[in-house]
């Protein structure tokens, strides 16, 4: 049915939409101490979950931008930690075909969880293999999947070119962002302090670092 007079007032161009969206973030969100490049993938972060106060919460590693980018550009193997996650990065973004994997409904993950004491999301991380090596790591749902890899990486275990750590919650998310700034070492990040994230927010990054951030 088409509905030729709305009593409702809105904008329907998906161009203006798009452009005034973002208009809006960078006017209202306090950007200044973020890099050009930084300050970009802050803005997509906001536009996923409609909250300017973020902002002040997000936190890059030294050349976090540069290093994520480059990764997308080169081909890497995205690793995600819930199918959510992969499910909103946007394919037609990734030009080289980067792989999506999410490893969590892998059959081995129930007995392998059970052998570690620990959950599904977090075992699923080390069915990643070597293939994590150079990869991106995503995280948007599980902090024991964060931690899980924080402690592989500091027992000598395959190192991610950048890690995206957005776990939500109650139970652990803070504490595991916090402990990705503390030990990541040499492995480049982008993190969200407290509880807040999710898969939004944590596919808009991926998208972020798959476009233009300069």
């Amino acid at each position: 049915m088409v509905n030729k007079q709305s009593p409702f007032d809105y904008v329907k161009d998906p161009d203006e939409i798009y452009r005034r969206s973002f208009a809006n973030v960078r006017a209202e969100a306090s950007l200044d101490r973020f890099s050009d490049s930084a300050a970009a993938i802050a803005v997509r972060l906001i536009h996923a979950c409609g909250m300017v106060d973020i902002a002040s919460q997000l936190r890059f590693s030294d050349s976090a931008p540069e290093v994520g980018h480059a990764a997308v550009k080169n081909g890497v193997p995205i690793f995600v930690d819930s199918k959510m996650v992969g499910s909103g990065i946007i394919q037609n973004r990734l030009h080289q075909n980067n792989q999506v994997i999410c490893t969590l409904n892998d059959d081995r993950v129930p007995d392998l969880a059970a052998k570690l004491g620990t959950t599904r999301s977090a075992a699923a991380v080390d069915l990643w293999g070597d293939c994590l090596e150079g990869a991106i790591a995503v995280f948007g749902n599980a902090p024991t999947a964060l931690f899980h890899l924080l402690e592989n990486i500091a027992v000598g275990g395959p190192k991610p070119a950048i890690i995206l750590g957005f776990p939500v919650g109650f139970i652990g998310a803070a504490e595991s962002k916090d402990a990705l700034i503390d030990h990541a070492g040499d492995v480049s990040y982008i993190t969200l302090l407290g509880r807040q994230g999710g898969s939004a927010i944590a596919a808009a990054a991926v998208n972020a670092l798959a476009g233009d951030i300069t």
